[in-house]
């Protein structure tokens, strides 16, 4: 027999014989009446420390089903995070940008003149004129225009014709709100024409005539400029009335 065996059965022995030992200590407890009592209080904090271990040991299950979850979230949020970063970044040409349709001019309102008592004198109130733009067209409204009326125009073309439009509506009727002591002669002779293309039919709205558009934009009023506005007819964006050999186009 090697030494190594024999040390491992020595200590095999040694163990054996010490718990035989204390066996036959702990059977003399039960015939002493303070060791019984303080073994029943052991039995008692083991039992409370049974309970604790079960309490925690829930918990603990709790805690990480709670981890598992907010681990799912990060990962769902990381997800959501990176599409909303792609969209971001890769935004269609075709959505319409972002537009006001009306715009808030500042005017001076003329009162009648009553007889009040001397005084400081007062500035005349102000109020605020809202004027009316036409609202882009849509990629869905775009869409269902028939092909006839679209021909080879683009979204971005007919949109980018509604912003110079709207740039003519906007400097007209500031001219149009604007106190005649402040107008240059250039202004004035305008303003003139302005009212003289108004109509029964276009009393309290917005219109532009071609005169208008050249004035105050770029375009040029031909063929391509004409089916433009035969598609924002057809998307109710502007209506036409006609009358002493003129064309207002009403938002």
């Amino acid at each position: 027999m090697e030494s190594s065996e024999l040390e491992d059965l020595c200590s095999y022995f040694n163990t054996k014989i010490s718990n035989i030992k204390k066996y036959l200590q702990l059977r003399k407890i039960g015939k002493d009446q303070w060791l019984k009592s303080v073994l029943h209080k052991i039995a008692k904090d083991m039992m409370i420390v049974h309970d604790l271990l079960s309490n925690m040991e829930i918990e603990v299950k709790q805690q990480e089903k709670l981890k598992n979850s907010l681990e799912e979230l990060q990962k769902v949020s990381e997800r959501d995070k990176n599409e909303a970063q792609h969209l971001s970044e890769h935004i269609p040409t075709y959505l319409p940008k972002p537009t006001q349709h009306c715009i808030v001019v500042p005017t001076v309102k003329h009162e009648k003149q009553t007889k009040v008592k001397p005084g400081p004198a007062k500035k005349p109130a102000k109020e605020k004129i809202v004027i009316k733009e036409i609202a882009l067209i849509t990629a869905e409204e775009f869409a269902d225009v028939p092909v006839y009326l679209k021909g080879r125009l683009t979204y971005d073309q007919i949109n980018a014709v509604v912003q110079e439009l709207n740039k003519a509506v906007v400097r007209k009727y500031k001219i149009m709100h604007q106190p005649l002591k402040f107008m240059n002669f250039a202004t004035r002779n305008l303003y003139q024409r302005f009212t003289e293309d108004e109509n029964k039919h276009t009393k309290g709205e917005f219109f532009i005539v071609e005169a208008d558009i050249k004035e105050f934009t770029p375009m040029k009023v031909d063929k391509r400029f004409h089916s433009i506005l035969s598609i924002l007819r057809h998307c109710r964006r502007v209506r036409e009335v006609r009358g002493s050999r003129l064309i207002r186009y009403v938002i």
